[in-house]
């Protein structure tokens, strides 16, 4: 069935559908959007009536979307997020709504704090909500269009996705201080791996260069932030491959020691993308302002 050929629910209805999605049960909902619990209910009760399909089943104390309900939601954010432009066109070209993007944790932290208050002070009636994660991770993100945009970081896999090319970054191997060279580690039996979760790119390029160098590997640990895998490093557990912007802003990074990588491991390009052809006013602002700031390197 083509909900788009529906003509029987309105924003409402599926701005309750999307938040009963993103809050995870009626609740929720019902506090996010300044309601009674029951209204929720029934608005939910009575769109599955009129369209003859169940939209949620119950999972312990709260609801999980069904293969309808889920496609809904990717018809419905895309529908709310045209009648923000409606909106904003309204109000002579002065840009509404909310603009969902996902980031990597080294692009949020370095890149993005002084790119964003630019874009505030242009927009400041969009509302930036941006989740981090690995560039895998972004990447399913963005096909559950659970987010509009994503920064993501080479090597990336994302067929029939829009990108825009936007930082450079270079990257270093750390080490602990002690470990002066790298012909150290090559000495050393097994090395111990610092890295963020599966589908990291840097984590992919680590294991290349553990790969190439023939060092041995004891294991692999998982941090979820930059400041915890430097401190890692720093206490002599492990080593691990970060860009040089995210160490200017770490206190921990006078701790480590830095050493280059080959030529093809130590330079990689920060993307952003989108679905193409899906492109709100306020993506097409923020790649506006991301081609100018690209033009001034």
């Amino acid at each position: 069935m083509d909900f788009l050929e529906m003509r029987n629910f309105d924003l409402d209805d599926l701005a309750i559908v999307q938040a009963v999605v993103a809050h995870g049960g009626v609740t929720r909902a019902a506090q996010a959007l300044h309601r009674v619990p029951s209204n929720i209910t029934t608005r939910i009760k009575l769109l599955e009536a009129r369209l003859g399909l169940e939209l949620f089943t119950r999972r312990g104390r709260g609801l999980a979307p069904t293969e309808e309900g889920r496609l809904l939601v990717s018809y419905a954010e895309r529908l709310l997020r045209l009648a923000d432009e409606a909106e904003s066109a309204l109000h002579a070209g002065r840009l509404l709504g909310t603009l969902r993007i996902g980031s990597l944790e080294s692009t949020a932290g370095s890149r993005l704090p002084q790119l964003l208050a630019r874009y505030n002070h242009a927009n400041p009636a969009v509302r930036i909500e941006l989740v981090t994660g690995t560039t895998g991770a972004l990447i399913s993100r963005l096909a559950r269009h659970d987010v509009e945009a994503a920064f993501v970081s080479e090597p990336f896999h994302a067929p029939g996705v829009a990108t825009q090319p936007v930082f450079k970054e270079e990257l270093v191997l750390i080490t602990a201080p002690h470990i002066r060279s790298l012909d150290h580690l090559a000495n050393t039996e097994s090395i111990t791996l610092i890295a963020f979760a599966s589908g990291c790119s840097y984590r992919r390029l680590l294991e290349q260069w553990q790969s190439e160098q023939r060092v041995g590997v004891a294991g692999v640990l998982e941090f979820a932030s930059y400041p915890a895998i430097v401190a890692c490093v720093a206490a002599g557990t492990g080593i691990a491959i970060v860009p040089r912007s995210v160490l200017a802003g770490l206190h921990a990074a006078k701790s480590v020691l830095t050493h280059e990588l080959p030529t093809h491991l130590a330079h990689n390009r920060t993307h952003l993308i989108w679905h193409a052809g899906q492109e709100s006013l306020a993506l097409q602002s923020l790649r506006q302002l991301l081609a100018a700031h690209d033009a001034a390197d």
